[in-house]
């Protein structure tokens, strides 16, 4: 056994395994230093360094819906729905609107609602009329029931789409309208005080390539 004292005048008695002793002491605190600065130890495979992104629910239409899309990103033009058919405000296609609307128990609808339901919840009027006859898609940012009244009669839908989880839009009704003849919409059968609306164009159905 060596001694401290016989070479360097002072220190501790250390035997021939010291140096090993002092190595594996030295990574145990370099282990807890690295602890204490909160740092973890890094996974090797980089397990859980990335989630998985969660689907867009509104990548999940089947129709090409592109256009709603981009005009759901638009600052809407903010207006106020009708109680009545006489003050229902006029909209025109290819714009977003947000309307504000009214209790369900103040309306006075065109004609019954396509969907019945309590008298809570809001709802509310508006008018449309378009240059050109054709196929027409309405988008709603929320779930409401529309309805499209020509001369106090409904015209039935010809086909929907929703989708749950999103709002831009939520709901995408098709109809065939005719041209230069006023339309009511209404809307009912929903809760939200405000809904964003737009009236489109429908596109063309896609090409058989055969």
């Amino acid at each position: 056994m060596r001694s401290c004292e016989a070479e360097g005048g002072r220190g501790w008695r250390v035997s021939a395994h010291g140096p090993a002793r002092l190595l594996a002491t030295a990574l145990l605190l370099g282990l807890f230093s690295a602890g204490a600065d909160g740092e973890a130890p890094r996974d090797p495979a980089g397990a859980g360094s990335s989630a998985t992104e969660p689907a867009d629910p509104c990548a999940a239409f089947s129709w090409d819906v592109r256009r709603e899309r981009a005009l759901f990103g638009e600052v809407p033009q903010k207006v106020t729905a009708g109680a009545s058919p006489a003050d229902a405000p006029a909209m025109s296609p290819e714009r977003l609107y947000e309307l504000a609307l009214v209790p369900l128990s103040q309306v006075h609808f065109a004609a019954t609602p396509g969907r019945k339901r309590s008298m809570e919840g809001h709802a509310g009027l508006a008018t449309l009329s378009l240059p050109s006859a054709g196929l027409y898609r309405i988008a709603l940012d929320q779930p409401f029931w529309v309805d499209v009244i020509h001369g106090g009669t409904p015209i039935p839908s010809r086909d929907f789409q929703g989708r749950p989880g999103c709002h831009a839009p939520h709901k995408i009704v098709e109809f065939e309208l005719p041209a230069s003849t006023p339309l009511t919409l209404q809307f009912s059968a929903g809760d939200a005080a405000t809904l964003r609306v737009a009236v489109l164009r429908a596109p063309p159905p896609p090409r058989d390539k055969s």
